[in-house]
């Protein structure tokens, strides 16, 4: 009886002992906490709190200024029906799957021939990352001249070789494909700047052997740099797939004028894109609990294809570790 009594008693006197002890611990380190507090404080208020906030409203209706009205599932059942929210995820799938394939693989060439012993190699890098931090505003404003219907350059070549002209910014899939060169444009040097961070991790061991066994710069691109930079373009899919569906600054500012409506998306709201949308009915019509509703469905969206990105890579990189195993065991 009195070791069950003393066993039964042991976990309370444990946690009695380690309570002044974390309390010590907290008086003893409160200079790293108050040090490492701005932050949480900025992440509650600026980051979860609006998050949080936002998922309530997707169940109300609010125009911001009267009183929340409780409507429960109403807003997401409005939003499966709702043909200009399917237009908008229409339009930015197209863009998405347009831009982010061309500027990945381009990228990777990029970053590729930039990793080998060529002049002016700091110089190169400067001016593919430069349109990344070049102004949104000073962008589209270029994009809108070169590509206006009336004289733009890129009509004006066209009219060059006798072909005829392209309403870029007044027709659905002209829209659609200047967004897409502008996102290009735009992220091409950035992903290409990641992708050379990648590759200098790869020992260089590996490309002179392949050079000994006469391998091609092609072959070596293919069966080395490809293989050893998975995980790095994994993360440029998902951060692309990201920031691809959740398009904003390029067709708002870029379409701005055009449709009779700055926040339209250009004519038959082409370039309509999902976040265009939610801003639209947030701060145009002032709804704010569809814009939430809109807003949590994009997140799914995203997190979806996320999921099937990763996916993807994960059983593409069973399937070789597999095969090596069933390789080595012929062996």
């Amino acid at each position: 009886m009195a070791s069950t009594s003393s066993a039964a008693t042991l976990p309370t006197r444990v946690g009695a002992e380690d309570a002044p002890r974390r309390r010590g611990a907290l008086v003893r380190y409160w200079p790293q906490y108050v040090a490492i507090a701005p932050f949480y404080v900025l992440f509650l208020v600026f980051g979860l709190f609006p998050v949080a906030y936002s998922f309530y409203l997707s169940f109300t209706e609010w125009d911001g200024a009267s009183d929340i009205t409780f409507v429960g599932l109403a807003q997401y059942q409005y939003l499966l029906g709702d043909a200009r929210f399917w237009n908008a995820v229409g339009n930015t799938l197209i863009i998405w799957v347009g831009s982010t394939v061309p500027m990945l693989f381009f990228a990777l060439l990029i970053a590729f021939l930039l990793h080998q012993n060529i002049r002016f190699k700091g110089a190169y890098r400067i001016a593919f990352f430069l349109p990344n931090v070049t102004s949104m505003v000073a962008m589209a404003i270029v994009f809108g001249s070169v590509f206006s219907d009336s004289f733009g350059l890129a009509n004006g070549l066209l009219r060059g070789i006798g072909l005829p002209e392209v309403g870029w910014l007044t027709e659905g899939w002209s829209i659609k494909l200047t967004l897409i060169i502008m996102v290009i444009w735009r992220w091409t040097g950035y992903n290409a700047i990641i992708y050379l961070a990648g590759l200098q991790a790869i020992p260089t061991e590996l490309y002179d052997a392949a050079k000994v066994d006469g391998a091609s710069t092609w072959r070596q691109f293919v069966s080395i740099t490809v293989p050893m930079l998975r995980p790095v373009i994994l993360f440029t899919v998902i951060t692309s797939t990201i920031g691809g569906l959740s398009l904003f600054t390029e067709p708002q500012v870029l379409l701005a004028n055009a449709g009779g409506n700055e926040n339209s998306g250009g004519p038959g709201e082409a370039g309509m894109t999902i976040v265009l949308y939610q801003y639209n009915q947030a701060f145009t019509q002032f709804d704010f609990g569809y814009a939430s509703a809109i807003a949590w469905a994009l997140f799914v969206l995203a997190s979806v294809f996320a999921i099937i990105n990763w996916r993807l890579v994960r059983d593409r990189e069973g399937l070789v570790e597999r095969r090596r195993r069933r390789g080595g065991e012929a062996r």
